[in-house]
């Protein structure tokens, strides 16, 4: 009996490693090769539970993501801009995995990416958490790694923490603040990458060499705010607010979100339909506030 190809997964104890690492462990079709920094922690040791091979990866570690794969049909790569807000690490760090993957030739790898927004504006709008991502996948590309870049929408989980709705200050109902005019913004829970990850590895043919954007639908503002009072029992209305105001509203990352949201009005490609053929499980808002009500209780 052969044994299952093994893949490899990046942050398998975060939100998105996690959640593909997961959904292939329940499928039981490939072997799990569960890369963390700290293989002592909770989350390693409940992946190793559920019959993961949890090994030590660091993406600062060149030795250690390439012993990694070593040995590895294929992996899926995410990235954390958000841990060191540098693009210019991000970059380094995808790049490393690339070469690495191409060393050991990797048959299929799997990478988070996200457009390139910068170079596709020419140079008038900057998200560097974006852009990085975006030259990791032209990198991967370009020498030759198969690869299938998996750009994912706005996580439905951020409207449980930073875009959350807000008591208005002048009555009794509440503002949701994302500077989208009334285009609709693409969404999805993170939970739901797992499943559509696993079907890009399951059958590989389609997607190789290709861009797959995810999401479960594509709702304006208000559509939101409306799902968000039926969901809590209180009014939520579109704060109707412009990427400007947005940006000077004084947290670190306002100005990359707004930018963002400038990105996002442009709709880049996020296929609604070809979403749900990869994962026929996916979430709706509407579903992922029901199942998240605890989670809202503070609003």
């Amino acid at each position: 009996m052969t044994s299952k190809r093994v893949i490899a997964v990046f942050g398998a104890t975060g939100a998105q490693g996690g959640s593909v690492a997961r959904a292939i462990l329940e499928s039981k079709s490939f072997t799990v090769r569960a890369l963390t920094r700290d293989v002592t922690s909770a989350k390693a040791l409940a992946l190793q539970n559920l019959g993961a091979e949890v090994v030590q990866g660091d993406l600062n570690d060149e030795a250690s993501v390439e012993a990694a794969l070593r040995g590895a049909y294929g992996a899926f790569v995410v990235t954390n801009f958000w841990e060191h807000h540098s693009k210019e690490k991000e970059v380094c760090q995808g790049k490393m995995v690339a070469d690495a993957a191409k060393r050991l030739r990797l048959k299929h790898v799997i990478y988070s990416g996200l457009e390139n927004v910068k170079r596709l504006s020419g140079g008038k709008l900057e998200v560097p958490h974006f852009d990085g991502k975006g030259e990791v996948e032209e990198y991967f590309w370009s020498i030759g790694v198969p690869m299938t870049s998996v750009r994912l929408s706005a996580y439905f989980e951020n409207f449980l923490t930073l875009w959350k709705p807000v008591k208005a200050s002048d009555g009794d109902y509440y503002t949701l603040a994302l500077p989208m005019g009334d285009t609709p913004m693409d969404g999805i829970s993170v939970a739901d990458i797992g499943a559509a990850v696993l079907s890009i590895f399951s059958f590989p043919e389609k997607l190789l060499g290709k861009a797959v954007g995810l999401s479960a639908e594509a709702l304006t503002v208000q559509q939101y705010a409306d799902l968000f009072s039926k969901s809590l029992g209180k009014e939520v209305r579109d704060a109707k607010i412009s990427p400007e105001a947005y940006e000077k509203l004084g947290f670190p990352a306002a100005k990359e979100i707004a930018n963002m949201c400038r990105f996002y009005q442009m709709r880049p490609d996020r296929d609604v339909k070809l979403t749900y053929c990869l994962n026929p499980n996916v979430r709706s808002f509407s579903q992922f506030l029901e199942e998240n009500q605890g989670a809202l209780q503070g609003i």
